[in-house]
């Protein structure tokens, strides 16, 4: 990891990372998926491999206070299905980092981004509240969580970006909204704690890389406590929209960099 590049910024980008790191703590604990703001801010400002490693403790910080905040709600049987499709999608995203220099990554990362507007867009269309899930159940259902799986477990080792992924399968799995966000507290800690060795072993983490993260988990904390206060009071709708503006613009940013 270039140590230098990381340490060579700015008040303003020290402020936007700052901005980055308080909004994963809001989106874990509100609105899943919300940090693709977050991961085109981190690219922006750091080098695109690099931001992957200096964002992913400041996600398992998050990821953290998620768990504390819904863990009685989680379903496992839906993560147990998730899990071994999730890990053959960060082996196959490790291969990538090891293969593609930092022009590839940001552009993929820029076009994840896109993808993943997309997807949530078709998601906020189709998806229907339903009961408790038990589509993991099923032989289509089955099919289901191992495609969503191995998708999410690509784009969150490559970008950081499997929320809107597992997003979308969850809605579309019938989960209400603590259940939402009690399975998406668990399975990002688990999936985001087991991606740590592959990343220290492609050098995205380091010693340096870590003294950033212990200056930005500070404002997870704060985002964290106000996106506990805002789940039952947020026009979640509205804010959607202006996370799928948002990504669009990041993606579209990073693509034309």
């Amino acid at each position: 990891m270039d140590t230098m590049t990381l340490w060579n910024i700015t008040g303003g980008e020290f402020a936007a990372l700052a901005f980055a790191a308080l909004l994963v703590g809001f989106s874990k604990t509100a609105v899943s998926g919300a940090n693709t703001v977050s991961l085109a801010i981190f690219a922006a400002v750091l080098p695109a491999r690099a931001s992957t490693g200096v964002l992913l403790p400041v996600l398992i910080a998050g990821d953290l206070l998620a768990v504390l905040t819904y863990r009685r709600h989680a379903h496992w049987p839906t993560l147990w299905r998730l899990f071994p499709a999730v890990a053959a999608g960060v082996v196959v995203g490790t291969l990538f980092l090891m293969w593609a220099d930092d022009g590839i990554v940001r552009t993929s990362i820029g076009a994840i981004l896109l993808l993943m507007a997309g997807v949530t867009v078709w998601r906020r269309r189709t998806a229907e509240e339903g009961e408790e899930p038990a589509s993991v159940t099923t032989r289509a259902g089955r099919a289901k969580a191992r495609s969503y799986g191995v998708l999410g477990g690509f784009t969150t080792m490559v970008a950081n970006a499997g929320g809107p992924v597992m997003s979308m399968y969850l809605l579309s799995a019938g989960f209400r909204k603590l259940g939402f966000l009690g399975t998406s507290a668990f399975f990002f800690l688990i999936v985001n704690v087991s991606k740590v060795p592959f990343s220290a072993g492609l050098g995205l983490i380091d010693g340096s890389s870590l003294l950033l993260d212990a200056a930005l988990v500070v404002f997870v904390v704060p985002g964290a406590f106000l996106g506990t206060w805002a789940v039952n009071r947020i026009n979640q709708r509205l804010f959607e929209q202006l996370v799928i503006a948002a990504t669009v613009v990041g993606g579209l940013q990073l693509l034309l960099r």
